[in-house]
């Protein structure tokens, strides 16, 4: 199994009219309580436990600074602290907020997605890890505090033009959740990351408090360490943020520090709702990967 052929059985793993079928079912399933879709999910997941989970090119990350850390630790879920890390290999180490903006598609859904992290550690496996403490979406989503949801974006706008330009602009229903971004990409250089932040994090990610249970639901990506070796480093000049409010990074008194930006599609295996993979290191990632027989593999919607 190499790096081709592992993207090559993700993307087979995905049919557009199954995941058509899933946005319909959750239409009749959201009405349920929310412990009942739970139990419906949980019941799914334990044939169904990987879900093939493709990142379109593109998928930008915004890092912003956050100078006082005492000051997120209550939106951790219990096990996890606050923890600094560098961006590109060899960067300054930071206390990092993280607002992620990409297009996906999956076994499951298909759509667009801004998403906001705190970078932490897991105490109890000693992991960096990426805490999710807010998402919006065009498509229909899950997690385990608010079941299945419905999309609370509409016209969401996540594209790149003939000028170099990325451009995010999204906002919930309610107004209260805004990522307008335009990132010009020409002047970008592709540098090497931190492995630990970006190898590491993806095998460790858990919901905070305002996304999430207290337990945080972790959950891991299982892909070739090659998708996280190096990305493009976008110039700040060359970033204009309007607004980046998944949830309202201004009140940590986070600035932004650095812009990276994944050219290429990144092809993954996500745990499905309520499953956990512990890697541990990438070594136990790389073993894994090599091993996954997509024969076997069943998806939701299979």
């Amino acid at each position: 199994m190499n790096v081709l052929e592992y993207a090559e059985g993700v993307e087979k793993l995905v049919d557009p009219m199954a995941v058509g079928t899933s946005h319909y079912m959750q239409t009749r399933l959201k009405k349920l309580p929310v412990w009942l879709q739970r139990k419906i999910v949980t019941s799914a997941t334990k044939k169904a436990n990987k879900m093939p989970f493709v990142v379109e090119p593109y998928c930008s990350f915004l890092f912003y600074e956050i100078p006082d850390p005492t000051k997120v630790q209550k939106f951790m879920p219990d096990g996890f602290v606050p923890a600094k890390a560098a961006v590109f290999e060899g960067g300054p180490e930071k206390y990092y907020g993280i607002v992620s903006m990409f297009r996906i598609h999956t076994s499951v859904f298909w759509g667009a997605r801004a998403e906001y992290y705190l970078v932490a550690e897991n105490t109890a496996t000693g992991l960096l890890s990426w805490v999710m403490m807010d998402y919006i979406s065009d498509s229909i989503s899950y997690d385990e505090k608010h079941g299945l949801k419905s999309p609370d974006v509409k016209a969401a706008v996540m594209t790149t033009t003939c000028e170099g330009d990325f451009v995010c602009d999204m906002k919930s229903l309610d107004g209260k959740k805004k990522v307008k971004c335009q990132a010009n990409l020409m002047k970008a250089k592709m540098k090497p990351l931190n492995q630990r932040l970006w190898i590491e994090g993806n095998t460790s990610i858990a919901y905070g408090r305002l996304a999430g249970e207290a337990d945080g639901d972790l959950f891991s990506l299982t892909f070739f360490p090659e998708e996280m070796k190096q990305a493009l480093e976008v110039p700040l000049a060359d970033v204009a943020v309007a607004e980046a409010a998944t949830a309202t990074t201004g009140r940590f008194g986070a600035v932004l520090e650095r812009v990276a930006c994944f050219p290429f599609a990144q092809h993954m295996l996500s745990d499905a709702p309520g499953q956990q993979t512990h890697y541990g290191n990438e070594a136990a990632l790389r073993k894994a990967v090599e091993a996954v027989d997509f024969k076997k593999i069943t998806t939701l919607n299979s």
